[in-house]
């Protein structure tokens, strides 16, 4: 049974230092959060279970780049949407975009694949990451995130994430409408 706890961990043992680095900077943000502790979340269907004892948007976070690596995007979507890269391709008016290697998601976010998380842009100092958010998200009460690490599961106010934490680490999303597949 998957239980919710109110904010950072009572002991820091057995946690990362980039995990207990996003709990620091809640804190100091002055941001109400609540935790999940669970097994490795790899999927989508794994999430489910984590979602409903949130009860917030848990979202499908990609990691992206251009045909060149040069251009590098973290894009938030709802978890029951399907990801189509023409759709969100037209939108951001790029050719091509395709997963991004892990090596950059590790350079850039200090996140490994399956813990891919909007907190990673707080390790993103030289914002290299283009934060792409899909406005059914935005329109929740609570996000659901990972603090860098996906043993763990956070839920904040979506209004939190928008208007104390990315301000604070320096991203401004760009606001994008995916289509509903059918």
């Amino acid at each position: 049974m998957l239980e919710l706890q109110k904010g950072r961990p009572k002991t820091n043992a057995g946690r990362l230092a980039k995990e207990i680095r996003v709990y620091d900077l809640l804190d100091s943000l002055g941001m109400v959060y609540e935790r999940i502790d669970h097994e490795a979340a790899m999927t989508m269907v794994v999430c489910e279970e984590i979602d409903q004892a949130l009860q917030a948007v848990i979202c499908k976070n990609l990691f992206l780049c251009n045909r060149q690596e040069t251009a590098f995007y973290l894009l938030m979507m709802p978890g029951n949407k399907k990801f189509k890269t023409k759709d969100l391709s037209k939108q951001l008016g790029i050719s091509r975009l395709s997963f991004a290697p892990e090596t950059y998601m590790e350079k850039f976010l200090d996140i490994t694949p399956g813990s891919v998380s909007v907190m990673g842009l707080m390790n993103d100092r030289e914002n290299r990451v283009q934060l792409v958010i899909d406005e059914e998200v935005l329109e929740s009460e609570y996000v659901g995130c990972h603090p860098c690490i996906n043993t763990s599961s956070l839920r904040l106010r979506t209004r939190d994430l928008t208007e104390l934490f990315l301000p604070a680490v320096a991203h401004q999303p760009i606001i994008i409408s995916l289509p509903v597949s059918e």
